[in-house]
């Protein structure tokens, strides 16, 4: 069954990303809210599929359009002593380079503190300029 969400008619290209902020205080009266508050906070969308149905919405210049979407996985720079399989709570780490390459995969907004993630796929190194030994990977709650 596909996952459907609301989004403004500006923003709904099939193959269009986004990162779903939380619910918006504007909409607490809205009949629709069920429906655009139904993704997780922090997490990466990614449109597959436009619907032909169109609602009014305060927030969207013009209407929200329905969409199916699907969620990305989480891909973080993590410690290299981590493997690949391995179930782990993923620490941030101190860092305030916000010019880095690397600094959002270090600090992904949809990895929640305290909870712990499976190590589904590893990428690559990272060379960090600050003396962490990391490596890029894919986890999955």
């Amino acid at each position: 069954m596909p996952l459907v969400t609301l989004i403004g008619e500006k923003l709904a290209k099939e193959g269009a990303e986004f990162i779903y902020l939380g619910p918006n205080n504007e909409c607490k009266n809205c009949k629709l809210k069920t429906v655009c508050f139904n993704l997780k906070p922090g997490r990466q969308y990614k449109i597959t599929k436009i619907r032909d149905k169109r609602h009014n919405c305060n927030i969207h210049v013009g209407t929200a359009i329905v969409v199916e979407v699907q969620e990305i996985p989480i891909i973080a720079a993590i410690d290299k002593k981590l493997s690949e399989g391995s179930i782990a709570k993923i620490e941030k780490n101190e860092c305030t380079n916000i010019g880095c390459d690397h600094y959002e995969l270090c600090h992904n907004r949809a990895l929640q503190k305290d909870k712990k993630y499976k190590i589904t796929k590893i990428y690559e190194n990272i060379d960090c300029h600050i003396g962490y030994s990391l490596q890029k990977t894919e986890v999955t709650e």
